[in-house]
């Protein structure tokens, strides 16, 4: 897997291009947004390690316009602000999942591996479920309504799956942020609502109405009813 580093501190990038290169990936590190928008669309890329705060261009924006030209390519993203609206902003902008600094070296290879192994699969290639005039590609993490297609953040399509395969019953949020955040589930649980939120505008023939990912009161989300 080659990973995109975009860190404008040079002693931490230098570190993290060790640190991965160490434990086998193949590594391009950059300093800057303007560079990261120049070398993310490069389909050798396989994931992104984005910072959030960098001069120029900053990491949301970097974010935004990669996720809408490589929609299924994983982004972890680096903040150093531990405060929830800058996580929420971030996963909003397209973001997989963030590591608020400092963060272990440990941690941040067991998130790389497990966001890299969710998006690059272990499993079939092509899961193809077909609701409410939908078709949902999660193996492409694509959605597809009529004539339009959309790309869909691995985190989404992993959140998909996992209520697509428990549709028999209600999941709560602690549950998804075990599941697909791999996360605490006493985390503060905004995060997953945000999520959806952005989900539903994705796949939702009415998002204010949703028919694919229903809230169950004071439970969390569903699969969806016809």
């Amino acid at each position: 897997m080659k990973i995109l580093i975009v860190e404008d501190e040079p002693m931490l990038r230098d570190g993290l291009a060790d640190l991965l290169t160490g434990a086998g990936y193949h590594v391009v590190a950059v300093e800057d947004g303007e560079a990261a928008l120049a070398r993310g669309t490069d389909p050798t890329i396989d994931f992104l390690l984005l910072d959030l705060m960098l001069p120029g261009v900053d990491g949301l924006e970097v974010c935004r316009r990669l996720r809408r030209q490589r929609p299924r390519m994983p982004i972890l993203m680096l903040t150093a602000r531990g405060n929830e609206e800058d996580k929420v902003h971030g996963l909003g902008a397209g973001a997989d999942d963030y590591v608020t600094k400092p963060f272990g070296s440990r941690e941040l290879l067991a998130r790389i591996e497990a966001l890299g192994r969710r998006t690059m699969g272990d499993g079939p290639t092509a899961e193809v479920i077909e609701f409410d005039g939908c078709r949902l590609n999660l193996g492409r993490c694509e959605a597809t309504r009529g004539d339009t297609t959309t790309g869909l953040t691995a985190r989404e399509a992993s959140i998909l799956r996992w209520l697509y395969e428990q549709r028999s019953r209600a999941v709560s949020r602690s549950e998804l942020l075990e599941t697909v955040w791999q996360a605490h589930g006493d985390l503060n649980t905004r995060t997953v609502d945000m999520t959806i939120a952005n989900l539903r505008q994705k796949i939702e023939r009415n998002p204010a109405e949703p028919r694919i990912v229903v809230t169950v009161k004071g439970v969390g989300y569903a699969w969806g009813r016809t």
